[in-house]
């Protein structure tokens, strides 16, 4: 390979997820990263990742600058960045889920206007895009100076779909480690499966993965080998389960369970380190990807399997037909557990065949090592450099407005500030003017401090503002509590009087919740502070509460706070009780076509079922997330009439049987209806 710097390539910057986030492309950044720089010593690679949360993560000193995936201004900022350092090269590892904006249309605002060559490696490249899909890949891929496709398939696509010159197209197969071909016993006993036959799934999970195909074919495997052990390998993807939490695994362990397998499965639900993925691999007798996805154009759990010398069984997505085309891999149909079952038996009992799929795998993949895919890499980035020089592109100094994306409008906390006083926040307003003559609530000062939490994480330019709304409505709720009763007051007169000997059970459960989210999410120690000691001088109380749905506004208030404070044993306790009295209600009244908790629909309905999606999901009850879900489900169809959102008014409320009342509805129940979707 010749110099890089004799043609002047010395500072890269590579865009895309970085470790130690858990994500496929993470990975595969981090990798390249490090592999360009061993085999180009004297190019200096920097990397850019994208950050999908407010904490960030611990990355290495590589990194020299974060994008925040849905923050515009810091693509922007990114620019900036990459145009002041002068990059030489800059490499976009594309794929539509990582980037902020419609399918990703923020990275836009940075390649438009990027003065280095740019050269992008499409992860995605889909055969039947939408229209904004295919607009955006076909801009960038106009943009960049060269593309990388993991796999012929995808170039044909790149030049068939979205119209890239061939002449600009780059195959480079997806990178692995240099991973030795072992006996798969030489790993077993370090995973306890010594003397069993080995079948392995690993990866992220998320519902698209297959594996209960697997599952559902295990008996028909075991009746041929009893000895057969299936391990599934991963953590959750993320965002799955921020969105689901670990429905799908519990679902797994339910359908291994039903069949009677589930001492022949075995789950490790981390995102481990490299080398002991590899030592994983090591031990499987045959890998399986069950993936249900035909279009995925490429995948590293695949590559490295067959990198290390697996026999595969998989799913014909267009990655696997073309990697394990000629003998390298079995395919079987999607979704076909007999099939599946019939592969594996006969890999098993064919021991001479299977051990000559696997030189195959092995001996085809050594291309793949990452030194030799960096070489290719690095003579890629060379070759953008030549074509930059050949035919330089103008860069826009301006953009007209109509180039410019839709954008949320920043928070105006005009109003809210003028209805904040030093006592707190007052209840109501005539029109925009405050009106003293309603007082305050703690019902609604726990609202704005919970705001105010979130306002601090979603915009960090506010978080001085946050933090002084924060500490007014905090002192309120401290204020309102009474240490005789354990409870808090909930209506205060504008000259500072109570006005109730103690407020509604719906009060003091979400003041609970305000001074959980404080707790649980606030950057200032402080304040978290203050709030986990009034949370838990609070809590006793709501053991005695008799309102279901103040048990459920408890519910989320204990997601919050054992966020941060798992190891509080008397709010896991509390959890298990109000989740199980919310399950036992609606065992009692749910019948008929009536799926609900009572018999009938009143004010923030959403919320009775979202706790118990909550507390079922916290405890790990498939049960409890499945009772609400279906609860949830209905209720939406209830709240529904010829495709608009028509919740229950509270003139008469909807009792069951007999006639809904059509208005008079309120705000809180388009707010715990969305909060509620949200969590489903």
């Amino acid at each position: 390979m010749a110099n890089p710097t004799s043609s002047g390539l010395r500072r890269l910057a590579v865009i895309g997820n970085y470790l130690p986030r858990e994500c496929g492309i993470a990975t595969f950044t981090t990798h390249l990263c490090e592999a360009v720089s061993e085999a180009a010593p004297g190019v200096d690679g920097v990397a850019v990742p994208v950050t999908d949360t407010e904490q960030g993560y611990a990355y290495p000193e590589r990194v020299v600058f974060e994008l925040r995936e849905h923050d515009l201004e810091s693509y922007r900022r990114a620019l900036d960045f990459l145009n002041i350092a002068q990059a030489d090269v800059v490499c976009l590892q594309h794929e539509y889920g990582i980037f902020g904006g419609p399918h990703g249309s923020h990275i836009l605002q940075l390649v438009r206007p990027l003065r280095a060559p740019l050269v992008t490696t499409v992860h995605t490249i889909l055969q039947s895009p939408g229209p904004e899909q295919r607009a955006i890949l076909q801009e960038i891929a106009e943009l960049s100076d060269r593309v990388v496709s993991m796999s012929h398939r995808g170039s044909e696509f790149l030049q068939q779909v979205y119209g890239v010159p061939p002449e600009k197209i780059d195959v480079i197969p997806h990178g692995i480690p240099d991973m030795p071909f072992v006996d798969p016993n030489f790993y077993k006993d370090r995973f306890g499966v010594e003397g069993r036959t080995v079948l392995l799934t690993f990866g992220l999970l998320s519902r698209n993965k297959g594996i209960e195909y697997v599952i559902e074919a295990l008996p028909e495997i075991l009746a041929v080998r009893p000895d057969v052990v299936y391990i599934v390998l991963g953590a959750t993807r993320p965002n799955v389960r921020r969105r689901d939490g670990e429905t799908y695994r519990l679902a797994l362990r339910r359908a291994a369970a039903e069949r009677g397998v589930e001492s022949h499965v075995v789950f490790f639900n981390h995102f481990v380190s490299q080398s002991q993925l590899i030592e994983f691999i090591g031990a499987a007798d045959i890998d399986l990807t069950p993936y249900l996805n035909p279009e995925q154009i490429a995948s590293g759990t695949l590559a490295y399997a067959v990198g290390a010398g697996k026999a595969v069984v998989s799913t014909p997505y267009w990655y696997a037909q073309e990697l394990l085309a000629d003998g390298g891999g079995v395919l079987v149909p999607v979704r076909d557990p007999s099939a599946i079952a019939r592969a594996v038996i006969d890999l098993l009992e064919d021991e001479p065949g299977r051990h000559a799929m696997r030189k195959r795998a092995y001996l085809r993949a050594r291309a793949m090592i990452w030194p030799a895919v960096a070489a290719r890499y690095v003579e890629c980035f060379r070759q953008a450099r030549r074509s930059r020089r050949q035919r330089p592109r103008p860069v826009p100094l301006m953009r007209p407005l109509a180039d410019s994306p839709t954008e949320l409008p920043r928070w105006k906390l005009a109003h809210l500030r003028r209805l904040t006083d030093d006592t707190g926040l007052l209840q109501h307003a005539i029109y925009t003017v405050p009106n003293y003559a309603a007082g305050y609530t703690t019902d609604d000062n726990a609202r704005a401090l919970a705001a105010a939490v979130y306002l601090e994480q979603v915009e960090p330019g506010e978080a001085g503002v946050a933090s002084d709304l924060a500490a007014r409505y905090l002192a309120f709720l401290w204020h309102a509590f009474d240490p005789g009763s354990g409870r808090f007051h909930n209506l205060m007169t504008f000259d500072r009087r109570w006005a109730d000997a103690v407020g509604s059970e719906d009060c003091h459960a979400r003041a609970l919740w305000g001074l959980a989210t404080t707790a649980g999410r606030s950057r200032q120690d402080g304040l978290r502070q203050l709030a986990a000691r009034l949370f838990r001088l609070g809590l006793p109380a709501a053991a005695e509460l008799e309102s279901p749905r103040a048990w459920a506004q408890t519910l989320l208030a204990l997601q919050e706070y054992l966020r941060n404070l798992e190891g509080d044993r008397d709010a896991a306790e509390l959890r298990q009780t109000l989740a199980g009295r919310l399950m036992s209600l609606r065992r009692d009244h749910a019948a008929d076509g009536w799926l609900w908790f009572e018999d009938q629909l009143p004010y923030a309905n959403a919320l009775l079922p979202h706790g118990l999606i909550v507390g079922g999901e916290a405890l790990g009850s498939g049960e409890m997330v499945e009772a609400g879900l279906e609860s949830l489900s209905w209720l939406m169809t209830v709240q529904r009439d010829d495709g608009h959102f028509v919740p229950i008014g509270s003139n008469g409320f909807y009792p069951r049987g007999q006639r809904r009342a059509r208005f008079d509805q309120q705000p809180i129940e388009a707010y715990t209806t969305v909060s509620a979707c949200l969590e489903a």
